[in-house]
């Protein structure tokens, strides 16, 4: 087992080098041994190209026959964009076929490992399964739940204020901090942010090169990392049009309750898109939004906004998990809280779960999930 859990580390190395790259489809590694020796590895492609195993298979070559491929996620069954890659194990001659986690994929969902052993694969798993699902937590959610997978990203000082109270807010957190946030915005299909954010920072939201340098991400792999969506949730179309998150590279969707095609010309004019979307007291309904993002295949939606705008996705119950970046700063009882809503009972304060603290430079990175 020892052996397994190593190849399989290996193997999540490669699908690291997948985020960015192969979304919406999942960052998948596969690593290939023959007598102890790696005779090919690979990660998912761009989408439309290969799968993992498909490039590991073509690495591998003829050292492919009697080999050992360790694969993250289960091998897929099904045609797709590209053909199955259970089917590229089996003619290849792998002999055994080591699994991180199964697909939750309904279209695969145990079909693929079912494959390999009808074809005399021996087939070994689950190994590293809570390491090899958080690599797409994206995809691992909405394959089970049928909805995107929503986090958002909080930066505060270690007495919960995001801001002073003029609104003075860069940088509460350190540099390595804010290089995490490039690769969560890197790994993600949309970020999300609000009017008010946009006024106040004016924001460009964009993957950094320099900073995902600093998060470990190779210049080969930053020139294949596709920008994410960049979503401004603007009810009245008060954005304006020099704003630095449309003069920056990559898509930009502004979601707004204004259907006066005429206003929307000058964004359109810029090559940002426009939608419209029903409002609830003239602002945009937050649900039919994340519908509308799922609808365009976003699995995983970051959002990154102020106090108000995360209470009212809280309280939509739209949030699945918080990525609280905490520097060991006192901002004192004038700056801005971490959420802008009042709690009078402590039996209504939200219950989080943590799922992950770690340290991040001088700060710490606190995961936690909405239980």
């Amino acid at each position: 087992m020892a052996k397994h859990q190593e190849y399989m580390q290996q193997a999540l190395q490669q699908a690291r080098l997948a985020w960015g790259v192969s979304k919406p489809n999942p960052a998948v590694g596969c690593v290939l041994v023959r007598d102890d020796m790696v005779v090919g590895q690979g990660h998912t492609q761009e989408l439309g190209h290969a799968h993992a195993e498909v490039m590991a298979l073509k690495q591998a070559g003829a050292n492919a026959q009697g080999a050992t491929a360790y694969v993250t996620l289960e091998p897929c069954s099904h045609y797709g964009r590209t053909p199955p890659c259970t089917k590229a194990l089996i003619k290849a001659g792998v002999d055994m076929v080591v699994y991180g986690c199964e697909d939750p994929n309904p279209l695969v969902a145990g079909r693929g490992l079912q494959q390999l052993k009808e074809a005399g694969v021996t087939v070994v798993g689950p190994v590293l399964p809570a390491a090899c699902a958080a690599i797409n937590p994206g995809f691992m959610h909405a394959m089970a739940n049928g909805k995107p997978y929503v986090f958002s990203k909080l930066a505060s000082s270690l007495d919960g204020r995001i801001a002073m109270a003029s609104g003075e807010s860069q940088w509460i957190t350190g540099a390595a901090a804010r290089a995490q946030v490039h690769l969560m915005r890197a790994q993600s299909c949309a970020v999300i942010t609000g009017i008010g954010s946009l006024l106040v920072d004016n924001p460009s939201m964009t993957c950094r090169q320099s900073e995902l340098q600093m998060a470990g991400v190779s210049d080969k792999q930053w020139a294949r990392i596709k920008q994410p969506l960049r979503v401004v949730l603007d009810s009245q179309l008060r954005a304006p049009i020099n704003a630095k998150i449309f003069a920056q590279p990559g898509p930009v969707l502004v979601l707004t309750c204004i259907d006066d095609i005429s206003l929307h010309q000058p964004y359109l004019d810029l090559g940002v898109e426009v939608a419209v979307v029903p409002g609830v007291e003239g602002k945009v309904d937050l649900a039919k939004a994340v519908q509308l993002l799922q609808q365009r295949g976003c699995q995983q939606l970051m959002l990154e906004a102020g106090a108000g705008l995360n209470a009212s996705f809280l309280q939509a119950g739209l949030v699945d998990n918080l990525q609280v970046f905490m520097a060991p700063k006192l901002l004192g009882a004038g700056g801005k809280p971490l959420l802008a809503q009042d709690i009078d009972h402590l039996e209504d304060a939200w219950q989080l779960a943590f799922s992950q603290v770690q340290q991040v430079g001088e700060d710490l990175l606190l995961s936690m999930d909405l239980s």
